[in-house]
C-alpha cells in the first residue's frame, strides 16, 4: 500500500548511523548502575568493568537481541475494539501526553497542581475522543506520596478508559512489580497479561549512554512479566548528545540498541518498542527545543533506523502547543514541522493535550489536538497501487476525451479513494490563534458530563485499591 512518508537518510547514511552505534557500544559502552543487571550482561557476553559500572557490548549481542525481539505485537485495551497492532500500515496510533505537573483548571482557567481527579478527567475525555488511540497517564498525582504516585496514576488510568494505557512513572523494581499486579488485574491474571498486555511502560535511559539503578532494574521486571517496554532515549543535541545531527542519531540509536540487549538478556522474546523524544537544546535558554527544525528530522532518522531493524517504534510527537495557554500558537512552518514528525514511519506517538514543553495539560488542548489530528492523519490514508487500481480497462472503456464521472467504476470506488477533511473539525486549525478554545472547553465539559466508561468489576476495584494501600503501608514502615 502507498502511504505518505518522509524519508530523511539515504541508505549509506543509515549504514553510518548503524556502524557508529555498534562501535559506540563496543568501545565506549554503556554505564549500568545496577550491579545485578551489570552481572547479567557480563554473563551474557559483555565485557564488564565493575568499578566504572561500564559494559562494553559486542556486536554479536546486539545482533542476537535484534534477532529474538518480537517484530510485531498487539497492545490491548480493556475493550478489544481499541487493540493496537504494531507496526502500523497507515497513520501512527496517537496518545495523550505523559507526566505533566500542572493543569489549567477548565472552570477557572487558572494553573494549579494536578491531582488524581485531574488524571481521571483527562483520561475520561481522552477515552471519548476518536482522535486518541491510547492514553498515557498524562499528569502527576501531586497529593499522594512521591514514592507511589506512579501506581496511583496507572490505576486511575485503568479505571477511566477502555483504551490501551501507557505508564510513564516507574520508581524501582518493587514499584514495577506492583504495577504488574495492577496490569494483571485488568488482563485477568499474570499469564493473560503476558499473552495480552493491558499496558506498556516508558523506560528512559539517561543520555548519554547510562542506565540508572532503579529504572533499569524495573525494566528487567517488566521484560520478565511480558509487559512491553518503550525504550525512550532523550538525547538532547548540544546537551546530552553531540550537537551534530549525526551525533544525536548515533547516541539515541545506541541507547535503544543497548535497551534491546538488556531486555533480551533479561527475558528472551521480551516485547520492546524503539523510542525517542530527542531534540536539540535551545542555546538561548538551555531548555529542550521541540519547535526546532531538527526535532522532526531526528524523529525521521530514528524511524528509519527502527524500520531498518524491523522493530516497532514510537518516535513521533503530536504536541501542538509549547505555551502555557490552550490554543494553536504556531506559524505555518512550525505546524509543518510538527506534522512532518508524524509522517516518519513512527508506529506510535504521544503528546495530545500537552502544554509548556510537556510540563502541563489542558482538557481544551486535548480536544483541539485530537480534532486536528483526525484531519491530519487522513494525509496518511493508504492507497493500493496495482494493475487493478491503475484501471486501464476503465480508461479503455471510457475512451479519449470523455468523462469518468458517470462510469460505474467511479460510483463504486470514490468513497474509498477520494479522502476529504472534516470541515467542522477544520475550524480548530487556525494557527497563531486561540479562537477555538471556548468551543473546545464546551466540548470537554460535555464529555465529562456525558461520557461513561464501563466500570471495572467491584472485586477488581477493591483488589487494586488494596495493592496500593498495602504497598504504601510497607513503604511507611520501612521509613
Amino acid at each position: 500500500m502507498a502511504v505518505a512518508r518522509l524519508r530523511f537518510l539515504e541508505k549509506d547514511e543509515e549504514d553510518i548511523i548503524h556502524d557508529q552505534s555498534i562501535e559506540c557500544l563496543g568501545t565506549i559502552g554503556v554505564k549500568v548502575k545496577s550491579p545485578r543487571v551489570l552481572k547479567m550482561l557480563g554473563d551474557a557476553g559483555a565485557t564488564v568493568d565493575e568499578r566504572s559500572q561500564v559494559a562494553l557490548v559486542p556486536e554479536g549481542m546486539v545482533r542476537e537481541a535484534l534477532r529474538t525481539v518480537p517484530k510485531e505485537m498487539t497492545l490491548h485495551g480493556r475493550d478489544k475494539a481499541h487493540d493496537m497492532r504494531i507496526p502500523v500500515s497507515s497513520w501512527p496510533y496517537t496518545g495523550t501526553t505523559g507526566l505533566g505537573t500542572y493543569i489549567i483548571d477548565i472552570k477557572t482557567g487558572k494553573k494549579r497542581d494536578s491531582t488524581v481527579k485531574d488524571i481521571a478527567d483527562c483520561v475520561r475525555v481522552a477515552d471519548a475522543l476518536d482522535g486518541v488511540d491510547y492514553v498515557q497517564t498524562s499528569l502527576t498525582a501531586t497529593e499522594v506520596s512521591p514514592l507511589t504516585h506512579g501506581l496511583h496514576e496507572l490505576w486511575t488510568a485503568f479505571k477511566n478508559t477502555t483504551k490501551h494505557v501507557q505508564g510513564v512513572e516507574i520508581f524501582n523494581a518493587e514499584d514495577a512489580r506492583k504495577q504488574i499486579e495492577l496490569g494483571a488485574l485488568i488482563a485477568g491474571g499474570k499469564d493473560e497479561l503476558r499473552r495480552k498486555p493491558s499496558f506498556t511502560v516508558i523506560h528512559c535511559s539517561i543520555a548519554p549512554l547510562m542506565f540508572e539503578h532503579d529504572a533499569v532494574e524495573a525494566m528487567v521486571e517488566f521484560a520478565k512479566a511480558g509487559v512491553p517496554v518503550t525504550t525512550m532515549s532523550m538525547s538532547l543535541s548540544g546537551g546530552t548528545a553531540p550537537v551534530t545531527m549525526a551525533g544525536t542519531l548515533v547516541n539515541a540509536n545506541s541507547e535503544n540498541l543497548a535497551s534491546y540487549v538488556i531486555g533480551q538478556v533479561a527475558s528472551k522474546g521480551a516485547r520492546t518498542i524503539y523510542c525517542s523524544s530527542s531534540t536539540p537544546v535551545n542555546m538561548m535558554t538551555g531548555m529542550i527545543h521541540y519547535e526546532s527544525v531538527n526535532q522532526p528530522l531526528i524523529a525521521a532518522g530514528l524511524a528509519q533506523m527502527a524500520k531498518r531493524y524491523g522493530v516497532p517504534c514510537m518516535v513521533g510527537d503530536w504536541g501542538l502547543n509549547d505555551t502555557d495557554e490552550p490554543g494553536v500558537p504556531h506559524t505555518l512552518s512550525e505546524s509543518m514541522g510538527i506534522a512532518l514528525s508524524t509522517m516518519t514511519g513512527t508506529d506510535m506517538q504521544g503528546g495530545i493535550g500537552t502544554l509548556d514543553n510537556a510540563k502541563g495539560v489542558a482538557l481544551e488542548q486535548q480536544v483541539i489536538d485530537a480534532y486536528i489530528w483526525e484531519n491530519v492523519r487522513r494525509q496518511m490514508t493508504p492507497f493500493e497501487i496495482s494493475k487493478s487500481t491503475a484501471a486501464l480497462d476503465v480508461i479503455r472503456q471510457v475512451g479519449h476525451g470523455n468523462t469518468f464521472l458517470t462510469n460505474i467504476h467511479t460510483a463504486r470506488n470514490f468513497r474509498r479513494e477520494v479522502v476529504v477533511r472534516d470541515p467542522e473539525k477544520g475550524r480548530f486549525e487556525s494557527t497563531r490563534s486561540r479562537s477555538m478554545v471556548a468551543e473546545a472547553r464546551d466540548i470537554a465539559l460535555r464529555l465529562l458530563k456525558e461520557h461513561e466508561v464501563p466500570q471495572l468489576d467491584k472485586s477488581v476495584l477493591e483488589e487494586g485499591g488494596r495493592i496500593i494501600r498495602d504497598h504504601e503501608k510497607a513503604i511507611v514502615s520501612r521509613h
